[in-house]
């Protein structure tokens, strides 16, 4: 299946700041460019951090004085405390960065953003050299596929090329990217794979096979062993 990789996705022109860049000029950065975040770099456009609005808003959060005189943040750990002291980028910054390949697909960049639990990835090339970046609303834009888009890579790729059933038996149709598929197949054990397939085609938010009919039900069990 054709999974939409995240190159064709990704914002390229990226503004990003460098390890020595102080406080304020990331802060005019970041709001002259309307993003919440930066990439740092070194010397040879390599990412070494990211800094976001979050980084520059412990300080804030940290220099604002609590009603008993104490601060207001009182529990930082020694890195979050070394964050908020920070003057330059290469002080505010996460390190390392969370970055992706541009030949990943939107599959995998959305699972390195849920486990890393981030809003962005830095798209490097493969000497680790700022060429993108990608956000969650840039991998939702596989949602704005055309339903004719996504039934014929269903037809073409899952049904024929891969599971080789004929064009004629099933008929799919999709309506703001649900998927029905209505026909008949030779055995019953085919439906969840039709079903697991069709959901990771891009831009798919259901599958239906319930109009599915079937000649043998080959997961009926025999003398009541599986």
């Amino acid at each position: 299946m054709r999974h939409r990789r995240i190159d064709r996705l990704m914002t390229r022109e990226v503004v990003s700041v460098r390890g020595d860049s102080p406080f304020k000029e990331v802060a005019r950065t970041l709001s002259r460019h309307r993003v919440t975040a930066v990439p740092v770099v070194d010397g040879d456009d390599r990412v070494v951090g990211v800094v976001s609005e979050g980084d520059l808003l412990r300080k804030t959060a940290d220099q604002a004085a609590a009603p008993n005189g104490m601060p207001a943040v009182p529990d930082l750990e020694a890195w979050e405390r070394a964050k908020a002291e920070g003057t330059r980028a290469e002080e505010l910054m996460s390190a390392p960065a969370v970055c992706a390949r541009p030949d990943w697909t939107v599959a995998e960049a959305a699972r390195l953003m849920e486990v890393q639990s981030v809003k962005r990835l830095v798209v490097v090339d493969d000497e680790d050299r700022l060429v993108g970046i990608v956000s969650r609303r840039d991998l939702l834009g596989i949602y704005l596929r055309e339903d004719d888009d996504i039934r014929q890579e269903i037809v073409d790729d899952v049904l024929g090329a891969t599971l080789r059933l004929e064009p004629t038996a099933l008929a799919v149709e999709v309506h703001d990217g649900r998927v029905e598929i209505s026909g008949r197949l030779p055995f019953r054990g085919m439906i969840p794979a039709i079903e697991r397939m069709c959901a990771a085609v891009d831009g798919v938010v259901s599958v239906s096979c319930t109009r599915l009919a079937y000649d043998v039900d080959d997961t009926e069990r025999e003398g009541g062993r599986p």
